[in-house]
């Protein structure tokens, strides 16, 4: 680990406030003060709900994924993509906003090193980490924008559904701190998500008539009263679920103030989110087939379906 901190992470952040505040006096304690609220209450959610357990190694987080049989296999591959984009073997793959490791496919990224540290916001989430993956593991309590490791410190980084939880003027730095900590010839992989990207959109209305059909005939059938019984669990649809701070912008903003500054591309993770799967996927509508196509068309246009669709995976290499 001594290779790995170079500097404590509150030394650092109180270092880089201070350079800050002889600037901007004025402003500085309103900016700091609303961005240690945002990230306090990101800390607080993941302790408090988002990574307790609620049985089969699952946790409160898992309810905004599609786990139903009839997408498990797609989910699973779409899953697996992130490795192919790393190197397959190294000392340290960063984890940035590890959670708790929840699901099987995310260890496999690091199967190939001899470590895996993960660092996050969240005490909780490590402490469910280290139950995971033991020695494998190094822990590290950190903020994803500001981490205390020295340049090129690791082999591979990832970042799952995390960078969002920052407000979105530091979302940028963060991404260049992934790349900062890279060796050469190394990649990052971040899975995000956009804002109301064009297909969503496109979902979305088709999902607005599918409802309004519902309304003329509640639950006609079985298929749209599990689809309903799917939509609460995850958190969408009527449901209030408790949640958390989330920014999201588009491709043409991450490609103008962060691709402008270091190398990235940007590929497709998942074309569409949870409420569109629970949606118009189900085995009686042939719901097996339709996430097979989809799957081969994510595959066939990766960079257009990243832009487009509601997750990409963005790749950061580093150059020798």
């Amino acid at each position: 680990m001594a290779r790995l901190l170079a500097i404590s992470w509150q030394n650092r952040y109180n270092g880089e406030a201070a350079s800050y505040a002889q600037r901007l006096p004025h402003t500085l304690d309103r900016e700091m003060a609303s961005v240690t609220q945002i990230k306090q209450q990101v800390r607080e959610f993941y302790n408090q709900i988002g990574w307790q357990p609620i049985g089969e190694g699952l946790y409160q987080n898992a309810t905004y994924e599609d786990l139903r049989p009839v997408s498990r296999q797609y989910i699973h591959r779409c899953h697996l993509r992130v490795a192919r984009h790393l190197k397959p073997q190294g000392k340290y793959l960063l984890d940035a906003g590890s959670g708790p490791i929840q699901y099987p496919e995310y260890l496999e990224y690091s199967r190939g090193y001899q470590y895996r540290v993960c660092a996050d916001i969240s005490l909780v989430a490590l402490q469910e980490a280290r139950k995971r993956i033991g020695a494998h593991g190094l822990f590290v309590v950190a903020d994803v924008a500001n981490l205390p490791f020295k340049d090129g410190a690791f082999d591979g980084v990832v970042s799952l559904h995390t960078l969002h939880h920052l407000p979105l003027e530091e979302q940028p730095h963060a991404y260049r701190e992934l790349y900062r900590l890279l060796v050469p010839s190394a990649s990052a992989v971040v899975v995000n998500g956009w804002h109301m990207p064009p297909l969503t959109r496109l979902a979305n209305r088709l999902i607005r008539l599918v409802e309004r059909l519902r309304n003329r005939k509640p639950q006609a059938d079985e298929a749209q009263a599990a689809t309903d019984a799917d939509d609460t669990a995850a958190g969408v649809g009527n449901a209030q679920p408790s949640a958390t701070f989330v920014s999201k912008a588009n491709a043409a903003w991450l490609e103008r103030t962060v691709g402008s500054q270091i190398p990235l591309e940007i590929y497709v993770w998942r074309t569409f989110g949870v409420k569109v799967l629970r949606t118009f996927v189900h085995d009686g509508w042939g719901g097996r087939l339709w996430l097979r196509l989809l799957y081969w068309l994510e595959e066939r246009f990766p960079h257009w379906l990243g832009k487009n669709g509601q997750y990409p995976l963005i790749v950061i290499r580093k150059s020798r």
